[in-house]
């Protein structure tokens, strides 16, 4: 368990929190970009604890400023599109994405105050689907040339609103042993990995500490001969790689509203062919979950006879209601001063050594683990995750550096190669 004061520091994450200042280190994403379309009205965000506006100017370049007028307090996010920048509709003070006042039009002709005015702005990149931001100060650090991020058309962002504070559900993404009950399926075969998640339910884990964060595996004997393996890993400081196959994999990103709400954007990516659809079935055009379904409100719909022979959960086969129930039942946030942590919780009790570390080298005022600075050393090739059957004999380590060798064949691949695969 940990202490309340080390709960505080993972878990507020608001202006000038420890926590805070450790998820500001780090680009986040402040929206989709579709929130966002050209000539599109601008867009009111809270994101870490601060209410601010996002717009994109003529040039459709997005920026992202504190939502209240530096004049008098108006809320911007009403504000007009015009004459390089936003202009708030209560004086018409005109700032551009930089936070510089162009112009103050109510005051005397010759004026220079406007000069003196610098608003709240924080730089923003749009990566294909998402529109990244850094919050933190002094220089940014480079865009990290994650996989997922440098694939446009081969990959597909949605995100969900979740009702908790953004670590418990980051947590679940590198909690193995769940998947043998919270996610069990029954009647699904023989031969499916619900079968091996059912018959394997203590995997063997092992984890391994790596420049971006951890890999997870989790280890669960078929037979004599076969295992199965997933590999899953954590990404400073606040998404997962999840689940994947020989093509691409998905990520798990939670972006903290506030300290108890947060946005779990969820991206899907694959090497070799462009997406429209997600494998949750979600599209562009309903790429923003703000409403489910199943909810906390519903009790996530929860059928107790579908739990004699259908599901584990009676929460129907959606894993994403099935994640809410769970995090969100934790708590707002969930109090790890009172829980037991048990042997295959080892991953999660890693990952929180390695983001308290994180957060102690900025209070130091240095660059936490995973910001990266040298363009020489943005690259990440053993990032990733992946699902497989594997003999045996052959072990958990060996398939993993096996696939890193047939990754790197791939990236090796002309895009006319590529097509042909």
């Amino acid at each position: 368990m940990l202490s309340q004061e080390e709960n505080d520091l993972l878990t507020r994450v608001g202006p000038g929190t420890p926590g805070g200042k450790l998820l500001r280190s780090y680009w986040q994403p402040a929206a989709l970009s579709e929130e966002l379309p050209v000539g599109g009205a601008p867009l009111p965000v809270r994101l870490l604890g601060e209410e601010l506006v996002l717009f994109r100017d003529e040039q459709g370049q997005p920026g992202l400023l504190g939502i209240h007028c530096a004049h008098r307090g108006a809320d911007l996010s009403y504000g007009r599109l015009e004459d390089g920048g936003l202009r708030c509709i209560y004086h018409g003070w005109l700032y551009d994405v930089n936070g510089r006042c162009l112009e103050q039009p109510g005051e005397p002709t010759g004026s220079t105050f406007h000069e003196r005015i610098r608003h709240t702005a924080y730089p923003c990149v749009e990566a294909d689907d998402l529109i990244l931001t850094y919050m933190g100060g002094g220089e940014p650090p480079l865009v990290p040339n994650y996989d997922f991020l440098t694939a446009p058309g081969h990959r597909l962002a949605t995100k969900l609103y979740q009702e908790c504070n953004y670590l418990q559900a980051n947590e679940g993404n590198i909690d193995p042993v769940h998947h043998s009950f919270l996610h069990m399926r029954f009647g699904e075969g023989d031969d499916s990995r619900f079968s091996w998640y059912s018959s394997s339910k203590s995997p063997q884990i092992e984890i391994e500490e790596e420049e971006f964060g951890l890999r997870v595996y989790a280890v669960r004997r078929i037979d004599e001969e076969r295992n199965y393996i997933k590999v899953t890993n954590f990404i400073l400081p606040n998404l997962s790689a999840i689940t994947g196959d020989a093509d691409g994999y998905g990520v798990n990103w939670h972006v903290p509203i506030d300290d108890t709400h947060h946005w779990n954007y969820n991206v899907t990516y694959r090497r070799t062919q462009p997406l429209t659809v997600a494998p949750n079935g979600r599209t562009r055009e309903s790429a923003v979950q703000a409403e489910r379904a199943r909810s906390k409100a519903n009790r996530y719909l929860q059928n107790r006879a579908e739990m004699k022979d259908v599901t584990f959960s009676g929460l129907g086969k959606d894993f994403q209601a099935e994640d809410a129930c769970v995090t969100e039942g934790a708590g707002p946030i969930q109090d790890r001063t009172a829980e037991h942590i048990a042997s295959t919780d080892k991953a999660i009790v890693a990952a929180r050594v390695i983001m308290l570390r994180a957060i102690r080298a900025v209070q130091a005022g240095l660059d936490p683990q995973n910001v990266v600075r040298d363009p020489a050393r943005n690259a990440f090739p053993d990032l990733g995750a992946k699902k497989d059957i594997v003999p045996t004999a052959l072990g958990w380590r060996r398939y993993w550096e096996a696939e890193g060798r047939e990754r790197d064949m791939v990236s090796a691949l002309t895009p006319a190669q590529l097509s042909l695969r």
